[in-house]
């Protein structure tokens, strides 16, 4: 447990002092909904390219069930102290792990977490605005990635200037629609189109040691596309609770709601888009598609809408953080300069890293391991484990010491895939072009 000396968060009346605590339970959904399901969703099929058949449906559903029970853990240990609600992922490392090692061991991950998926969003913003405009106006002088990068970033600067999650409710609502609707067009459009010419499902000719980091990159996007753990606390901090009516019960029911969701878009996109383009897939199935084009590039749109309000469930934690950073230390006053500053800086360093490295993904591998992976898969394990310290040998203890084993290693392989990837790319890859 924590050290005696740190300080809890209380609650007043249900509600965090200066904490709108008003969602209901389809809020959740749409909110968890428009945190998971992104940009991992359009890789899915290339991730299993490079597994195979058997392996990429055993690493689509072991994680799938890993990371919906692990969400179970962090939803359940929200209250796990009656009167206090830990409304952040480092509030409650610090209460499970000391005020020191819980800051060192949470925050860092889930800053990767949070600033990983900004920078990857960044870059399937502007590339789907690409592909859009390339799909309505095929004349028209092409402009850079880059330029379309920076196109979708500037709609950020706006945006980020919301007060909190409660102020993009609208914005994530619109957001999770257009998950659901793009995937749906992703593996319609792969059904009707039929397995492509020479299609092939053997693994792609190579190096026994490309063919192993190929592989290990393709776990990483897969553990990418189950990304939502790193804002869940935050989710459920704008959820009413009472001692009778706890914030966990309408938090599960809309998480599995969200998790329904997840699998509706997951599964078919990365069974058929696999199924139609065999190991030449793209990393972007909607990329892929070229046929017919309007159906393409209202898809490709509707990724374009997800991804802004994606960005946003994901920067508001960081935001908050920032803000009371430099309150607290600092001294610097609360209010609209401040706000205007300090999020506005960090739009500018996530758009500057995605124009530097835009290999989608790598970007997707290397994020899926490094960040993903402990805040999705073991972290909450062990917090649990910490915590509620369940019997040795029982099976609470054999279910977390099993997904702490599988994550670590997940973990490690997905990383070193990812940053080899980024590696190869970069070396032939023309900067600032």
């Amino acid at each position: 447990m924590g050290s005696p000396s740190v300080v809890l968060p209380k609650v007043v009346d249900g509600e965090k002092e200066g904490t709108a605590r008003r969602a209901k339970w389809w809020y959740v959904t749409f909110h968890n909904v428009t945190a998971m399901v992104g940009a991992g969703v359009l890789s899915l099929p290339y991730a299993m390219a490079h597994l195979g058949w058997g392996p990429g449906i055993v690493a689509l559903l072991v994680s799938w069930c890993i990371t919906l029970y692990t969400l179970r853990l962090l939803i359940e240990l929200h209250e796990c102290v009656p009167g206090v609600r830990f409304d952040r992922y480092r509030d409650l490392g610090v209460h499970a792990l000391g005020p020191r090692l819980g800051l060192w061991v949470v925050v860092p991950q889930q800053l990767i977490v949070q600033l990983g998926c900004d920078v990857v969003y960044m870059v399937t913003g502007g590339n789907c605005l690409q592909k859009f405009a390339e799909s309505v106006c095929p004349s028209c002088t092409r402009l850079h990635q880059s330029y379309w990068i920076c196109i979708f970033g500037s709609s950020q600067f706006l945006l980020s200037q919301l007060r909190d999650l409660n102020s993009i409710t609208a914005i994530s609502l619109a957001a999770a629609v257009m998950s659901l609707s793009y995937s749906t067009i992703s593996w319609a459009a792969c059904l009707a189109k039929g397995p492509v010419a020479g299609v092939s499902y053997a693994y792609k000719a190579g190096t026994a040691a490309d063919s192993v980091f190929r592989v290990c990159s393709a776990l990483g996007q897969v553990a990418f596309a189950f990304a939502g753990h790193g804002v869940v606390l935050e989710i459920q901090a704008t959820i009413p609770s009472t001692p009778t009516k706890p914030s966990k019960v309408p938090m599960w029911k809309g998480t599995v709601a969200a998790y329904m969701v997840t699998a509706a878009c997951y599964f078919p996109v990365a069974f058929i888009g696999y199924w139609t383009f065999g190991q030449d897939v793209s990393d972007n199935v909607l990329v892929a598609l070229e046929r017919p084009p309007w159906l393409v590039a209202a898809a490709n749109m509707m990724v374009v809408i997800h991804v802004i309000g994606s960005y946003q469930v994901y920067a508001m934690p960081i935001f908050e953080s920032m803000e009371t950073f430099l309150i607290t230390r600092f001294r610097v006053p609360p209010g609209l300069l401040l706000r205007l500053v300090a999020r506005s800086t960090y739009v500018a360093f996530t758009l500057f890293v995605a124009v530097t490295f835009p290999f989608f993904g790598d970007l997707l591998g290397f994020f899926g391991g490094f960040g993903f992976t402990p805040t999705s898969f073991f972290l909450p394990c062990i917090l649990w484990l910490k915590i509620k310290k369940p019997p040795r040998l029982s099976a609470s203890w054999f279910a977390n010491w099993g997904c702490i084993v599988v994550g670590v290693l997940l973990m490690l392989v997905s990383t070193m895939g990812g940053l080899r990837s980024i590696i190869q790319d970069a070396s032939t890859f023309q900067f600032y072009s």
